[in-house]
C-alpha cells in the first residue's frame, strides 16, 4: 500500500491484502477508539488481535492515557481478554516517569493529573506533591496572600488529564514554571477522547492552558512525539518499516507512526473519520498530509474477513 493514500482495506483484492498482512511483524495499538472505549470492548477487538497474534505478529498496546499505570492497563487489556504480554504496553505516564529518571533528576515534581502519574513517579523513587482538587474557598486576594506558599523544592511541573484542574493549579503551574529551570512535561497533548456516545476534552486542552498562562512550551512525552517508541526502536525489539501503528487519532496515532517510519491504519471507531482524511488530502497545508494514513478500516473487527 502506498504511504499517505489512506486506501480502503475493504475494497482491496484478496492478493494485495495478503501482501499488506506479510509487510509487517509487529502492531503497536492505540487503546481508546481502537480495541476499546471506556471499559466497554469494541466488538471483535479481541478476536481480531488473537488472530493477528496467530499469524506471528507480536503486538504492543500504546496509549497517552495517564490515568492509569502500566500495570493497571495491562490488567485492563487481560481481564478484557487480550493476549498481551505486561512489558509490551506503553503508556504515557510510565514513559513520563522513565523520561525524568533517565535525567537523574533529584527535587520534586508538582503534579496536574492523577495518580496514573504519581504512582508511576513513585516506582522510580521521584517526589511529587499528590493530586487531587484544589479549590479556592475565599478570595483571590486572600489566597494569594496567604493560601499558598510555593515549595522551594520542585523542579518540575507534569501536566496530564485531570478532572479536578483548577485556577488554583493554574497558579501553581505558572509560579514554579517562572523558573526556567524548572521542567515542564506534558503527558500528551491529545484534544479530546472518544467514550461511549460522545467525545469529551483530554490533556491537551488542560496543557493548553498552562502553556497560556506561563508562556513555556512543554516537552511532550506521548504520542505523536517518537520518544514514547525510542526505546523499542534504540533496543532493535522492532523494525519501523515493519511496523504497523493502529490509531483512531491522526493528530496522535498516524503522525506518531509517520514519525517514527511505521505504516499506519486508522479505524474509524474513535475520534477521526474518512470524512476528516479527505479534507487533509486535499489540502495543500503539508503538516494536514501527514495526518493522512496509509490504509483504513470502519472498524478493527473488518480485518477479520480479511485475514
Amino acid at each position: 500500500m502506498h504511504q499517505g493514500r489512506c486506501v480502503n482495506l475493504l475494497e482491496q483484492p484478496l492478493d494485495r491484502i495478503r501482501q499488506w498482512l506479510a509487510s509487517f511483524d509487529t502492531i503497536i495499538s492505540d487503546c481508546d477508539g481502537v480495541i476499546w472505549l471506556g471499559d466497554n470492548v469494541i466488538e471483535g477487538a479481541v478476536d481480531t488481535m488473537r488472530q493477528l497474534k496467530r499469524l506471528g505478529k507480536q503486538i504492543y498496546l500504546c496509549t497517552n492515557n495517564s490515568t492509569r499505570t502500566r500495570q493497571q492497563l495491562y490488567e485492563k487489556a487481560h481481564n478484557m481478554g487480550f493476549d498481551i504480554d505486561a512489558d509490551h504496553i506503553i503508556s504515557s505516564s510510565y514513559a513520563t516517569a522513565a523520561y525524568l529518571k533517565a535525567r537523574n533528576f533529584q527535587k520534586k515534581v508538582y503534579v496536574i493529573g492523577t495518580a496514573g502519574i504519581t504512582d508511576e513517579l513513585e516506582a522510580v523513587g521521584i517526589k511529587h506533591t499528590g493530586v487531587g482538587p484544589d479549590i479556592m474557598s475565599g478570595r483571590l486576594t486572600a489566597y494569594i496572600k496567604s493560601g499558598f506558599r510555593p515549595d522551594t523544592d520542585i523542579g518540575a511541573v507534569v501536566v496530564g488529564f485531570d478532572v479536578h484542574f483548577s485556577f488554583c493549579k493554574m497558579i501553581k503551574a505558572s509560579v514554579y514554571l517562572s523558573d526556567p529551570k524548572c521542567l515542564f512535561l506534558a503527558t500528551n497533548i491529545d484534544e479530546r477522547f472518544p467514550i461511549t456516545g460522545m467525545v469529551i476534552p483530554d490533556a491537551g486542552s488542560i496543557v493548553r492552558t498552562v502553556q497560556t498562562c506561563t508562556a513555556r512550551e512543554p516537552v511532550v512525552i506521548g504520542k505523536p512525539n517518537r520518544s514514547i517508541c525510542e526505546w523499542l526502536i534504540k533496543s532493535g525489539r522492532i523494525e519501523p518499516a515493519r511496523t504497523l501503528m493502529i490509531g483512531d487519532c491522526c493528530g496522535s496515532d498516524i503522525l506518531l507512526g509517520r514519525n517514527c517510519g511505521f505504516q499506519t491504519l486508522l479505524v474509524g471507531t474513535g475520534v477521526n473519520q474518512l470524512s476528516d482524511v479527505n479534507v487533509w488530502k486535499k489540502s495543500c497545508d503539508p503538516e494536514d498530509k501527514k495526518l493522512v494514513p496509509d490504509v483504513y478500516l470502519p472498524r478493527l473487527a473488518d480485518l477479520l474477513a480479511l485475514i
